[in-house]
């Protein structure tokens, strides 16, 4: 492999990763999980549920925090993965990571917890108002929820505790933003501002407010009486995502600089892809142009051509629009292929991790082609027709696979490519 790619620039390699999902914490632990078809989608317990239309979540209930609020909790994920990927890439030293933090972050917002504590320490005597809660976080007494509640906080306090390098650049691109961190860090690397990066996309946002958000716009699954069948990919009975909670990250290297280190080098970043869509605030066009051009552009940055891919991780999210609108873009992306490239959605077992789903599903991709197995996509007993996909179904599948697409398709037109080469 050279140090260079087909433009010139510096080829960039995957040196560490860490992931955490409802599957449980650590690389070997959801890869074992994952490719068994095991679900980590359940009843929530975390806050009542009764008289929601969706009842379930893959939130993760093992790891706990001080005080529960999505940034808190979105945070300790990130310190997890974040801990197993510089442990496994070997760089730097304790609280010295010799590089930039790209995070992938779900918007920021103060939580009904806090919102309560804040009316009941108002004075407000009846009717609290808007005025009374400024002046409540305004007393000092709540000086945490002001700088929990930052939607900078995150990334700052994770800078500061693995030290690394400049500013960090926190993002917040839909469903996309794992893809879209690892673009940045890529993008970076190439232009030569930096040697390596840390890339990291985190979730912890299963609330309430969020959970009845999506339901309000019929996104959701309500298969609550089996949890773990309700995520049903490309199947022709899918009838909405899960919500679910998680973090991956990874240590993005030059691949000179790795080498000099004596660093083994998990995969490659061969090509990362981008285009908007803004054709409505949840819904793809309905020629699938962005998506296709997505794909394509990721194709061309890595300098392949369609048919060198040999797996492709969908976005897959189980509701009836995007499946459809995903397999448009393959169809349209592989031509006679399509129904025969391996297609899988890691959505089907471990939900929708939403900001995070990017980063996970490509650490998840890297996981693919270094063992030679392609998960599978669980629940798939009543293909689509309209949807021809070889979703894997059900049962892992070996493969030896050289080149993956990474897919990550968010709301608000946000669309990601990764193309992910094998180490060697």
């Amino acid at each position: 492999m050279q140090d260079t790619d087909h433009l010139g620039r510096p080829v960039v390699v995957v040196t560490g990763t860490g992931i955490v999902t409802s599957l449980g914490q650590g690389k070997d632990a959801n890869w074992a999980a994952l490719t068994s078809g095991k679900s980590g989608i359940h009843r929530i317990t975390r806050f009542p549920v009764a008289g929601m239309k969706t009842t379930m979540a893959g939130t993760i209930d093992f790891v706990d925090v001080p005080e529960l609020s999505a940034p808190a909790l979105s945070e300790r994920l990130a310190e997890l993965v974040i801990g197993e990927a510089i442990a496994e890439s070997a760089i730097g030293a304790p609280g010295d990571f010799p590089g930039p933090l790209f995070l992938a972050l779900p918007p920021v917002e103060m939580e009904w917890t806090q919102r309560l504590a804040l009316a009941a320490d108002s004075g407000a005597n009846e009717t609290v108002t808007y005025d009374d809660l400024l002046r409540a976080a305004g007393s000092g007494d709540h000086r945490r929820y002001y700088e929990r509640f930052l939607f900078a906080s995150v990334g700052e306090n994770l800078a500061a505790r693995f030290g690394t390098k400049g500013s960090p650049i926190a993002t917040s691109t839909a469903c996309a933003s794992g893809g879209t961190a690892i673009q940045l860090g890529v993008e970076a690397i190439r232009r030569g501002e930096t040697e390596t990066a840390l890339v990291v996309g985190t979730d912890a946002s299963v609330n309430p407010e969020s959970l009845i958000r999506f339901s309000l716009l019929s996104a959701l699954s309500t298969r609550n009486d089996t949890p773990e069948k309700a995520s049903r990919p490309f199947s022709k009975d899918r009838d909405g995502f899960i919500m679910s909670e998680g973090a991956g990250a990874l240590v993005l290297e030059s691949l000179a600089h790795a080498r000099a280190r004596g660093a083994t080098i998990v995969g490659v970043v061969e090509g990362c892809g981008e285009a908007a869509d803004g054709f409505h605030r949840t819904r793809s066009s309905p020629d699938g142009k962005p998506i296709i051009a997505c794909m394509r552009n990721a194709l061309e940055d890595a300098g392949l051509s369609p048919d060198q891919i040999g797996y492709i991780n969908a976005h897959g999210t189980s509701t009836p629009e995007n499946d459809r609108m995903e397999w448009t873009g393959v169809s349209a992306v592989f031509g006679e292929r399509a129904s025969s490239i391996p297609i899988s959605s890691n959505k089907s077992m471990i939900g929708h991790t939403l900001t995070a789903a990017g980063a996970i599903e490509a650490i998840f991709t890297l996981l693919t082609l270094r063992h030679g197995l392609l998960p599978p996509t669980i629940n798939y007993d009543t293909p689509d027709p309209a949807v021809p996909v070889d979703c894997v179904p059900n049962v892992a599948r070996p493969a030896k696979v050289s080149h993956a697409i990474s897919n990550s398709f968010g709301f608000g037109g946000q669309n990601v490519c990764v193309v992910i080469g094998a180490a060697g």
